[in-house]
């Protein structure tokens, strides 16, 4: 696929921070003089957004783990088609919250086949494949417990839910799918300080991607 701008995915287990870290290095990259979309997964379209609901509450959770990946699939197939390709093509870059790699850990993890997910990635995203994956590592008790904390009142979406040894499972398979595609992973300890966390992402992109980025400095999330 011809582009121009630069697609960037955040993955990672639950509370490691992930979406904080995207929203940051956006406006990083936005004081750079870049354009950037912020988009997530699944959703960032309105047909995405209506299957994301359908997942995160637990309404599909009964068709199965290989219901769930079609659905997922079917989600990211808009998701690619009309919003990532064309945003990319009119020189955006995009940053997206989990992509393909979650698909991976969360569905490969509950038993569906690597030949399936391959099919369905395929069908999905063409020939579309992320410049970049900043893998924002986190034990996962203590994931789980920042997690509860972001959360205050509200009840666990349909993955936040499940039994710690899942959790777990994941962060592994994140782990090795990094270790098989080191030029595309980069792993980030996702339980030092906030600040730290962002200095090590922009750092990541500026050398590995050639983006020229301003200084970071302490803020806000």
């Amino acid at each position: 696929m011809e582009h121009r701008g630069v697609f960037l995915t955040f993955e990672g287990g639950e509370g490691s921070g992930k979406s904080t870290q995207l929203r940051r290095l956006a406006k990083t990259m936005q004081r750079a003089g870049r354009s950037v979309r912020v988009t997530r997964e699944p959703g960032g379209t309105p047909a995405a957004e209506a299957l994301r609901t359908a997942l995160l509450s637990g309404e599909a959770k009964a068709l199965g783990p290989l219901a769930e990946a079609c659905l997922f699939a079917s989600a990211r197939a808009d998701h690619v088609s009309q919003l990532i390709k064309p945003a990319l093509r009119q020189g955006q870059d995009v940053l997206c919250d989990r992509f393909i790699d979650s698909t991976r850990a969360y569905q490969g993890g509950a038993g569906v086949s690597a030949e399936h997910l391959h099919l369905l990635e395929e069908l999905a995203l063409g020939d579309l494949k992320p410049h970049l994956t900043l893998l924002l590592d986190i034990d996962v008790e203590e994931g789980m417990k920042r997690a509860d904390a972001r959360r205050q009142t509200d009840e666990p979406d349909r993955f936040e839910a499940d039994r710690m040894p899942e959790h777990e499972q994941r962060r592994q398979a994140f782990l090795q799918m990094a270790g098989n595609e080191p030029d595309r992973f980069a792993v980030i300890d996702a339980s030092l300080p906030v600040d730290a966390v962002e200095a090590a992402v922009t750092a990541i992109v500026t050398k590995r991607l050639g983006i020229d980025l301003p200084p970071v400095g302490k803020r806000s999330s």
